[in-house]
């Protein structure tokens, strides 16, 4: 026999031996020898090894049990107590999931953008309503007790929520790297202690969803530079592997950190990938833009009424007296609204509310001996009344974004109300409207000069939805990555010559004109709960996209890239909302990654699967 080929060891010192158990308080589990004092593991099957625990760690109870009918009594309690403490774990996992329970609580209290410690109040709170909602049921006892078991401690809460981010964002990347193609919209701002805040949505398709998804929001220690944008983006990619050559377009505030020809983040992303990328400056910001050349032309008018909200409303004892004006004389409103620059409806509701108050204003400051003649003289009220009107319009079309001018006065209703007011009282006094005009000529041009790189791919941007009316010398593909033009152009000449097809697009549009009517019908009856459980637009056009055979596989990549493209950094703003919210004076020393999972489950669509969470945890009661 070769030296190799040597006779192990018996069986018995490789396999656990019953009589270990009343020996030295040992049991087998899962392959290894526990120890039922202190629960510890040995791998390795061996009495020796077994029996050098008991007597180094253990000798206290070697001593007080002496080998014989003692030890094997003390070892056969231990033995009972685990037993019953493991059929206990059974009963429960039973009689309830206190895990999944658990992680319903902490994600209620997260999208709530409640504090962690509010865990146990939720608690408290459920216990009292129990203790009276069920005092007729005979197992009220035991719903009491489950509640009890139940963890919900601020440490636990803040774990829980803290695995149901990291699973929300392993779905999110999995999502954007089946889809064809993913868009990013960027922004950044500054939250409560001064940090900046660097936020990140992805938009990209998911079947026939499209998902506008919160990646990160991504703390910017020092300067806020392209350059310092670029980098922390770029680490963040890098460590989430997300698939940079599908990423099609990128929408910013046009910031010149943004921005910028040299260093700005956009165009250091096109040199890093070494690729055309889109940009597009958020058209809720350009028509912000637009909207400012009334700082301008009639600024006067809107610094006097800013001043004078100013002395109303920054003083308490004004303030209160103003409101109690109000309701002696039985107006609707109960004060007036300070304005902000930084808000994009502020003005028009600012203008609007000022209007509604204008007399009770008069009389007001007339009561302080503070004047102000202009609020009295024709030509200051009819650019007042003018700003009202125009600042309302614009607001409107900044709402329907997120998700105009004659002598006749048609859009312009405050005003005409006004001048019809002059002219009930003084029938011959004659208005000069040519300025108004003017102002509203100005702004229509305005608009002209912007949103050019919109202009630029309206006919991409018509093909989604009028594939049968693209015309094939217009068709910039260019950015789109890994989409053929001779393909475009075989596909769609096939598509246009056939009549099924076409009609199916014709019925889209029909569609889609009835979405069109019923939001206008309940936006004019205020009915927006409503209007939101209309199905979105773009999600009807990606079906119909998805509805057409393969052969029309790269118009289908067209039509999804189109879609995927953002138009605005609204749900930067929304995200930068829900952070003032959660990271607040009270709740400043909120850590970056539970700032992170609190925003990422506030504002995603997916739904986190803490029931497959938590059958991979051993169960806990509440201690």
């Amino acid at each position: 026999m070769r030296k190799s080929e040597k006779p192990k060891k018996d069986d018995e010192y490789r396999t656990f031996q019953d009589e270990w158990t009343e020996e030295f308080a040992f049991v087998e589990r899962a392959g290894s020898a526990v120890c039922l004092i202190c629960n510890d593991k040995i791998a390795s099957m061996k009495r020796l090894n077994v029996k050098r625990h008991f007597d180094t760690r253990h000798a206290a109870f070697a001593l007080k049990y002496p080998a014989g009918d003692s030890r094997k009594k003390a070892c056969q309690e231990l033995l009972s107590q685990v037993q019953a403490s493991q059929q206990q774990l059974r009963l429960w996992t039973r009689q309830g999931d206190y895990n999944s329970a658990s992680f319903a609580g902490s994600l209620a209290i997260v999208k709530n953008g409640k504090p962690f410690t509010d865990g146990e109040y939720a608690k408290t709170f459920m216990l009292d309503v129990a203790n009276e909602l069920f005092d007729d049921l005979s197992n009220k006892d035991k719903i009491i007790k489950r509640i009890q078991d139940m963890p919900l401690s601020a440490r636990t809460v803040h774990d829980r929520t803290i695995i149901m981010a990291n699973q929300v964002e392993e779905t999110q990347v999995k999502d954007i790297n089946t889809a064809p193609f993913f868009s990013l919209a960027l922004d950044e701002s500054t939250d409560v202690t001064h940090l900046a805040q660097f936020s990140v949505i992805a938009r990209y398709a998911a079947g026939d969803t499209l998902r506008e998804e919160i990646l990160a929001v991504l703390p910017i220690k020092g300067s806020t530079r392209g350059e310092d944008l670029f980098q922390s983006f770029m680490e963040f990619a890098h460590e989430k592997k997300l698939p940079m050559d599908k990423l099609l377009s990128v929408c910013t505030d046009g910031a010149p950190c943004m921005v910028g020809k040299n260093k700005g983040f956009v165009a250091l992303l096109r040199e890093h990938e070494k690729r055309p990328i889109l940009s597009f400056h958020c058209i809720l910001h350009q028509e912000a833009l637009c909207a400012q050349m009334c700082d301008g032309q009639l600024g006067e008018v809107m610094s006097l009424v800013i001043r004078v909200i100013n002395f109303i409303v920054a003083r308490a004892l004004n303030d209160r007296q103003f409101k109690a004006l109000l309701d002696e004389v039985g107006n609707n409103f109960h004060g007036l609204l300070l304005h902000s620059n930084v808000r994009w409806l502020s003005r028009g509701k600012v203008l609007s509310r000022f209007a509604a108050c204008l007399n009770e204003i008069r009389t007001f400051l007339e009561m302080k001996g503070i004047e102000h003649p202009e609020l009295a003289k024709t030509e200051w009220l009819l650019k007042f009344y003018y700003l009202v009107d125009i600042t309302e319009h614009l607001n409107q079309l900044n709402v329907k974004m997120q998700g105009v001018g004659n002598s006749r006065l048609l859009h312009f209703e405050k005003l005409r109300e006004f001048t019809d007011a002059c002219t009930a009282s003084e029938p011959t006094q004659n208005f000069d409207l040519h300025q108004l005009a003017g102002f509203t000529s100005s702004l229509l041009q305005s608009f002209k000069a912007r949103f050019g790189e919109f202009r630029e791919h309206s006919g991409l941007f018509k093909f989604t939805t009028h594939p049968n009316e693209c015309s094939l010398n217009t068709a910039d593909l260019s950015c789109i990555p890994d989409v053929s033009l001779r393909d475009f152009e075989a596909e769609v000449a096939d598509l246009k010559a056939s009549e099924m097809w076409v009609n199916k697009f014709k019925s889209l549009n029909e569609e889609l004109e009835r979405i069109a009517r019923q939001k206008a019908e309940l936006a004019s009856k205020h009915m927006w709960t409503e209007m939101n459980k209309l199905q979105p637009e773009d999600e009807l056009i990606l079906k119909t996209w998805n509805a057409l055979p393969v052969t029309y596989h790269t118009l289908r990549r067209v039509s999804i890239a189109v879609l995927t493209m953002f138009g605005s950094t609204y749900s930067c703003e929304q995200s930068f909302s829900h952070l003032k919210n959660i990271k607040s004076n009270l709740r400043s020393r909120l850590t970056d990654e539970s700032l992170n999972a609190c925003v990422k489950l506030n504002l995603t669509k997916y739904q986190p699967d803490y029931k497959t969470i938590s059958k991979s945890m051993q169960h806990q009661k509440s201690h």
